[in-house]
């Protein structure tokens, strides 16, 4: 259906009136979503929250397509009150096509996980304020597991909140942190754009400390069939005479000893033959059952115990190439510590010297994005990332939106947040152990002894604080006997003060992306082919 049959909300005020007033003869308390009011033919379509829930809102001659609730005829026309379901989400998706995801390529974009399910307005208002270009699905595997949601409600629950802000402008979809094909399966059934594969599993961490003929050895035991080449080809390729890498100012040269490309191959070598093993998968996929179109793929190998040295990227990057793996992205694991919901801890001219090398790497293999995991809160960097790939960055945020809706019941419902803070306290150490955080727990007070005026700065400002309720996120939405309570509290609360949620989200995400200064909207380049 083109968009060329729409008009928005400023064309159809009378019908918007006409709509507004069957939705108050059904619930005196109903919400009608203005921004989502469009007309598409002979229908006007709209979000509304009516006796509690929301529901698009169909007003027209006959039944839409869509499974219907309820409805109410006013002699002229009938209203028709559909339930958010799955079905009705990929049939909104069909009618209104800027509804549905899309590839974003290798443009700079900001992602906006949502590990509540509410946020996605927030992000919305903060990108069009700002102009950058948002990825609005974006959850791990391992993230829906632990809010205990499917990749099908990630991407739903964004589907109506861009039908309800009326967001034309385009987004994104990231099935993030892929490890399997059974993975890749659920999220392309789901409709996602973008693919980011997490070899993570496969890295050799050890591969630093290898030696002699122990190095050798694994050297010689890497996949070499899977890998196309063998031990001596891949010597040959990289050892020898410097490798120039980019032109004028930006250039660096990488070197690499036959220590040195082994420690690589060792590394990453059967983190790149996974890789290429998902990618293929991926590509056949689609072909089988989305042929036609496009798609992003990235890989991430962000979640190693050591830092990638540029000619690691260099090796990896150009392997990806050498086998045929095109991605849109790519993530390192950078200098430092990007610890999550805090800012970036180590040393800011090492990390710039780093960065500048691993920018200069991407555009010299092809122009991919450098993708930054763990993303958030993490100011004292923003400038550096937009100074030296602001044209070519993927920046990932995930918890810290769920640590400013927080916020709501720390102004509003302090006794819901000393809770969560309590319990948060009790599942610390069993939920730190899949992250890397220097959290000290003495440091913070019990919240008993915090007063009301104090919640937010004491836990939502302090460093141990944020990553106390960032980490145990998972623990606190489980919605299990113990915490079922702390969900669908923490939802009636967000639902009633949603206004203020959102423009919490709005200011902290225009202050994300304005600080790295190059997010606005830049020339599309093309996807991954698929």
């Amino acid at each position: 259906m083109s968009q060329a049959s729409e008009s928005s909300v400023a064309d159809t005020s009378v019908d918007a009136g006409r709509l507004e007033a069957l939705l108050t003869r059904v619930d005196e308390a109903s919400t009608l979503y203005e921004s989502s009011v469009r007309r598409q033919d002979d229908a006007l379509f709209a979000l509304a929250r009516v006796s509690g829930a929301k529901h698009l809102a169909v007003l027209g001659a006959s039944p839409p397509a869509f499974d219907i609730a309820a409805s109410i005829d006013d002699g002229r026309r009938t209203l028709f009150l559909c339930p958010c379901t799955a079905e009705n989400a990929r049939q909104l998706r069909s009618r209104f096509p800027w509804a549905a995801p899309t590839p974003l390529g290798r443009t700079t974009a900001i992602g906006c996980g949502d590990r509540l399910g509410l946020a996605t307005p927030g992000h919305i208002r903060a990108c069009r304020e700002t102009g950058a270009v948002p990825v609005l699905a974006q959850q791990s595997i391992r993230e829906m597991e632990r809010t205990s949601r499917s990749p099908q409600e990630v991407l739903d629950d964004v589907t109506w909140a861009v039908f309800r802000e009326g967001y034309t402008a385009g987004y994104g979809a990231d099935a993030d942190h892929l490890k399997s094909e059974a993975d890749i399966d659920a999220c392309l059934a789901a409709g996602y754009t973008m693919y980011t594969i997490d070899p993570s599993d496969h890295v050799q961490n050890d591969a630093d400390h290898l030696e002699g003929e122990k190095l050798t050895s694994r050297f010689r035991a890497l996949p070499w069939d899977a890998l196309g080449t063998t031990p001596a080809d891949c010597l040959d390729r990289y050892t020898g005479a410097p490798i120039s890498v980019g032109d004028g100012e930006r250039s660096l040269e990488v070197e690499f000893s036959p220590t040195s490309l082994k420690r690589a191959a060792v590394k990453y070598g059967a983190a790149l033959s996974h890789t290429r093993a998902l990618a293929e998968y991926l590509a056949e996929a689609y072909r089988a059952h989305r042929p036609g179109e496009d798609y992003d793929l990235e890989m991430s190998v962000d979640e190693t115990d050591t830092p990638t040295r540029p000619r690691e990227h260099y090796f990896v990057a150009a392997e990806l190439n050498r086998l045929g793996v095109e991605v849109t992205s790519l993530a390192p694991r950078f200098v430092g510590d990007f610890e999550k919901g805090i800012d970036y801890r180590g040393d800011l001219d090492a990390f710039e010297d780093a960065f500048r090398a691993h920018a200069t790497i991407a555009r010299s293999q092809g122009g991919y994005k450098l993708s930054i995991h763990s993303g958030s809160d993490k100011f004292s960097v923003y400038p550096i990332l937009g100074t030296h790939a602001g044209a070519h960055l993927h920046l990932k945020t995930a918890g810290t939106s769920f640590l400013e809706a927080l916020r709501i019941p720390a102004r509003h419902a302090p006794d819901l947040f000393r809770e969560m803070v309590e319990y948060a306290f009790d599942r610390f150490e069993d939920d730190r152990k899949t992250y890397h955080v220097t959290t000290n727990l003495d440091a913070i007070p019990a919240p008993a002894d915090v007063p009301d005026p104090a919640l937010e700065a004491t836990y939502l400002e302090d460093n141990n604080g944020r990553q106390l309720l960032h980490i145990t996120y998972g623990s606190l939405l489980a919605g299990d006997e113990t915490t079922s309570s702390f969900r669908e509290r923490l939802f009636a609360l967000l639902n009633e003060h949603e206004e203020e949620h959102y423009e919490v989200l709005r200011l902290h995400f225009v202050a994300h992306i304005e600080t790295v200064g190059e997010m606005t909207v830049h020339e599309r380049a093309g996807p991954a082919s698929s």
